[in-house]
């Protein structure tokens, strides 16, 4: 089924009797990939420095990047997506959101649990959980006060084995964040751990959740970032992860700030760039504008990001 059969569509408008939004712009769009249901939801935005963009890039370099951008040269927002799968009676949520941190102060971030609720998901209804990786913009959802309690007792979480033996003494030494963001994510991990660590469904390099639904370890982000792939009726989809963020197609040698092994994750990000610039298939990320869905095309000796059209 191709995309125009499929009629990807957005669901932001108002439903029969559900209670009216106040929402000026809709924060979920949803996408058929064959027989399986995607749907993308805004977790909201963090506005974050611009030198996480390319720390190892020259700040002239940055400055044109974000002027061609139209973007501030100092911070800007970063947008914050999560992924709700239906398969084969399976539904798997693909990372978790921001949650609550108040000590960063990142009030526009952490509304998973709210919009998924204006989505009309039951917390009680998902089957699966699968992480890319443990950074705590992807898991503080699950550690919402109350949430834990909302979700099934054989919830099972899937996360790369490398995942969680890395935050058992994650090394920092290679990144370049604000000040408190690594106290920040290490105790998050760790709490994320010991309260979750029952339901963790641990793989070595790729696991299948469910019917067409991949995970994949990839490494370089974190030692355990993971991808998923999902592939129905000839239709593909990737959701990368932090794999690649906005400025990694014209620059993928740029080195972001949460890399905890930078050369790595832009070997990971060109390797991944390349293949989807030759499969054509779908890709969704963390960090690209929302809702994120777009294509990958060669631009010489880089890359270059083709949003799809929104269908309404």
């Amino acid at each position: 089924m191709s995309q125009a059969e499929a009629k990807p569509r957005t669901t932001g408008q108002q439903e029969p009797g559900r209670p009216k939004s106040e929402e000026l712009v809709p924060s979920r769009y949803a996408v058929r990939i064959g027989e399986i249901e995607v749907l993308i939801i805004s977790d909201g935005v963090l506005p974050l420095p611009t030198t996480m963009l390319g720390h190892n890039a020259d700040a002239a370099d940055r400055a044109v990047w974000l002027d061609d951008m139209f973007l501030p040269r100092d911070a800007f927002d970063w947008a914050l997506n999560v992924v709700l799968v239906r398969s084969g009676g399976q539904t798997i949520l693909i990372d978790a959101g921001l949650g609550l941190d108040p000590d960063l102060n990142l009030p526009r971030a952490g509304q998973l649990i709210k919009r998924l609720e204006g989505a009309g998901v039951d917390l009680a209804s998902v089957t699966d959980v699968v992480l890319t990786h443990l950074h705590m913009d992807h898991i503080g959802g699950l550690l919402v006060d109350g949430v834990k309690d909302r979700l099934r007792a054989d919830l099972r979480i899937h996360v790369a084995a490398a995942e969680t033996k890395f935050w058992e003494a994650p090394d920092f030494s290679h990144v370049s964040m604000p000040p408190g963001f690594p106290d920040a994510l290490r105790a998050t991990a760790k709490r994320f751990l010991s309260e979750y660590g029952n339901h963790l469904n641990l793989f070595d390099e790729r696991s299948e959740v469910a019917p067409g639904v991949v995970v994949q370890r990839t490494g370089g982000h974190t030692p355990g970032h993971s991808v998923v792939r999902l592939a129905s009726g000839g239709d593909r989809l990737t959701f990368a992860g932090d794999a690649v963020f906005a400025v990694g197609f014209e620059h993928p040698d740029w080195y972001n700030g949460f890399e905890h092994d930078p050369e790595e994750a832009a070997r990971v990000r060109i390797d991944l760039l390349k293949e989807l610039a030759a499969n054509g298939e779908q890709l969704v990320a963390t960090h690209l504008p929302f809702p994120s869905v777009g294509r990958v095309a060669v631009d010489g000796d880089v890359f270059r990001w083709v949003p799809v059209f929104w269908d309404y």
